[in-house]
């Protein structure tokens, strides 16, 4: 297993190149000649969460860009970096920057929710369109599990991160509805790819800090009443992170869009509904036709 997981590991790696932003370095994976469209990922995920979306987005004829943000994946995990969604949004907006990119089509998920809805709120006349999947735009509480337990483990990442086995049963019970989509070698180099260098350190650093962002609203950011881009909600209909009845329809309220397309999957979508996913985004983007 551990080669298959070095497969997965170098495939990931050999798709991307490394760059600097912020004084942080970072990995992006970039592939295609179209419109640009930035795939922000959440937790505790890396780019490697949009390989499939990226696939089809290229040959639907949009070029995907998605970088790691800083303590996850093969972005740098310095110790002094503002781990907040504050820091993780300032860090999003140096790094399309750096990456050139002018105008955008923009896709967030997770906890790369409010991080892209910053980005978005610090330049709105550059993004083209938003699709916004399985994400939060108010914390009133924070959602996400492992906050909790990433307080109460402390900077000890071992009782927080599960061996393989436990991580690989935990991710298909919340992540995928297809089993067979993804592969233990896959799973396995998600944790890996959260594990990094310094044992997942920054991951915890980050869930512990989603508090200190008191009073998130980027409601603005998703209201099509007030936005000059457009904007959907897709959705995975049987998440159990995010339930579609929750924050599914709250999203769908602040957006104040008539629908939102749901799809058969569950927290991962972009892992067992990536081809529905990388349609409805460059259906957005003009690309292709919306049903």
């Amino acid at each position: 297993m551990a080669s298959d997981v070095e497969r997965v590991l170098e495939q990931h790696r050999s798709a991307g190149s490394r760059f600097v932003a912020g004084g942080v370095g970072s990995f992006v994976r970039r592939e295609g000649d179209g419109e640009p469209v930035v795939l922000v990922h959440g937790l505790p995920s890396s780019s490697f969460l949009y390989r499939k979306v990226s696939r089809h987005l290229a040959d639907l004829g949009l070029q995907p860009v998605a970088f790691d943000l800083p303590g996850l994946g093969y972005a740098d995990r310095p110790e002094d970096f503002d781990y907040t969604f504050d820091g993780l949004g300032r860090f999003a907006v140096e790094a399309v920057d750096a990456l050139g990119l002018d105008r955008f089509h923009l896709v967030v998920h997770d906890a790369g929710g409010p991080v892209g809805f910053r980005l978005a709120s610090a330049m709105p006349a550059r993004v083209r369109s938003l699709t916004v999947l399985n994400t939060v735009v108010t914390l009133d509480a924070v959602p996400f599990p492992m906050e909790v337990y990433a307080r109460l483990v402390g900077d000890r990442p071992w009782r927080a991160l599960p061996p393989a086995p436990v991580f690989r049963k935990m991710f298909r019970a919340v992540g995928v509805r297809d089993q067979d989509a993804v592969t233990d070698a896959e799973i396995d180099a998600w944790l890996a790819l959260v594990r990094g260098d310094d044992e997942g350190r920054a991951y915890l650093r980050i869930m512990r800090n989603l508090r200190r962002t008191p009073g998130l609203d980027l409601r603005s950011v998703v209201d099509t009443r007030v936005t000059p881009y457009p904007v959907q909600v897709v959705w995975g209909a049987h998440d159990r992170v995010l339930p579609l009845r929750k924050q599914g329809w709250q999203v769908l309220e602040l957006s104040g869009l008539p629908a939102l397309h749901a799809v058969p999957g569950r927290h991962y979508l972009q892992e067992d509904c990536a081809p529905a996913v990388a349609t409805l985004v460059a259906g957005l983007a003009g690309r292709q036709p919306v049903e």
